[in-house]
This record gives C-alpha cells, sequence and structure tokens, in this order.
C-alpha cells in the first residue's frame, strides 16, 4: 500500500516598523481574506531558501529591496486556516526604496498603522504575531 506523505504549505511574512508604526497591506480580488489586512508575505517556492523568499516577496509587493543579510528570524507560526501553514515572519531594519502597493490587482490599501492601534479587519494569525513582538515570543500555534 502506497501513501502519500503529509505536506506542509510554508508562507514568508514581512513585518516593517517605521517610526513606531507597522506597514500592513489590505488583501483584494486574491479569493482568500479578501477586505482584511496582512503583512507583506507570500508563499516560499521550491527550491526557494526563506530569506530569499521574504526579499522576493518585499520586491513584488512592496516595491522595496532588502539584501537577504538584511532580515531577521522574528517568530515562526504553525496554523490551521484553509490549509495547514507554517509561517515564517521576518523583520528588516534596513531597505532600499519607499514601500508601495506593487500589486494593485492583488491589493487595494497599503499603509503605517501604529502599533497600538491596528486596524479591526486585520488577519487574527497577523494580529497574534505582532502582540507576539511586543512581548518577544518566537512561536505560536493558531486556528487548532
Amino acid at each position: 500500500m502506497i501513501t502519500e506523505r503529509f505536506t506542509l504549505s510554508a508562507a514568508v511574512y514581512l513585518l516593517l516598523i517605521k517610526d513606531n508604526k507597522v506597514l500592513l497591506l489590505r488583501r483584494y480580488n486574491t479569493g482568500w481574506a479578501d477586505g482584511m489586512y496582512s503583512m507583506v508575505s507570500g508563499h516560499v517556492d521550491g527550491g526557494e531558501p526563506l530569506s530569499v523568499a521574504m526579499c522576493r516577496e518585499a520586491k513584488e509587493e512592496a516595491g522595496i529591496t532588502i539584501a537577504p543579510g538584511d532580515i531577521e528570524f522574528l517568530h515562526v507560526m504553525h496554523r490551521m486556516s484553509n490549509k495547514e501553514y507554517i509561517d515564517f515572519f521576518f523583520m528588516a531594519r534596513n531597505w532600499e526604496g519607499e514601500p508601495y502597493n506593487a500589486e494593485p490587482e492583488k491589493c487595494d490599501d497599503m499603509q503605517w498603522f501604529p502599533l497600538d492601534k491596528l486596524p479591526d479587519n486585520i488577519l487574527p494569525h497577523v494580529r497574534q504575531v505582532i502582540a507576539g513582538y511586543k512581548k518577544g515570543l518566537p512561536f505560536s500555534e493558531i486556528g487548532w
């Protein structure tokens, strides 16, 4: 009997903070969680290091350039959503360019929100990670 081995989907998220504000993007026309705010994020491609995936997503979604050496690990989350994910959250203290909405077909708003005044329509797992960031927590689970 041949059984298929379970595979876990992986995504990367970028926490950008400037002047005690976090950059958030509102999902639009994606088919999942549209109208909800999230961070710069995306799926990891096969054969792609997490650091490279994070820098690629930053360029694709926010038009900024980040060198892989300029990101630092922040948090890992095991999440059950529409499917099971392992999410890797990174932070960048340095980047080139001013963030802008580089994917208007997938995002209808991008703005900086105060860390202590997040929008109501933020994805629950993103809210949880931001709260964990304030407490220095490197791991969490949600959706179980």
